[in-house]
């Protein structure tokens, strides 16, 4: 996963950011999540978006597992700044990290994984268009 060169780059200490036709792309970091710093992405990410729920495409990277009380404030969260969520990984990631935020109870949006890239943003655009 390699940032692009062509397009703006918003820097955050958990992913860097780029906004791409209505979808949000996230190149995550590795640090540990916490509170403090999933609650200070979430107004980096509401200043990208202008305060407006928007789809992302996220290249998730390996990081430490976050304690409890911070996997449930990001699951409880999540669908204050995402409509929906595409995750690309390499295979078995993104279902680890579904099945740590969502053990008991369904996501709040709709998420899906995938390997490629092309394919998960066919996805999150056919979301886009049905609510329009």
């Amino acid at each position: 996963m390699e940032l692009p060169t062509n397009k703006k780059i918003i820097e955050g200490a958990i992913a860097d950011y780029v906004m791409e036709d209505g979808i949000l792309i996230s190149y995550s970091k590795n640090p540990r999540r916490t509170i403090e710093n999933i609650t200070a992405n979430i107004a980096l990410v509401k200043s990208i978006t202008g305060n407006k729920r928007v789809p992302l495409l996220i290249y998730l990277s390996d990081s430490p597992v976050p304690d409890k009380a911070t996997r449930r404030f990001a699951a409880e969260h999540l669908a204050d700044v995402y409509s929906a969520m595409a995750m690309i990984s390499k295979p078995g990631l993104a279902k680890f990290i579904m099945n740590i935020l969502f053990r008991f109870k369904p996501p709040p949006i709709p998420m899906k994984t995938f390997t490629d890239e092309k394919r998960a943003k066919e996805w999150l655009r056919s979301l886009l268009k049905n609510q329009v």
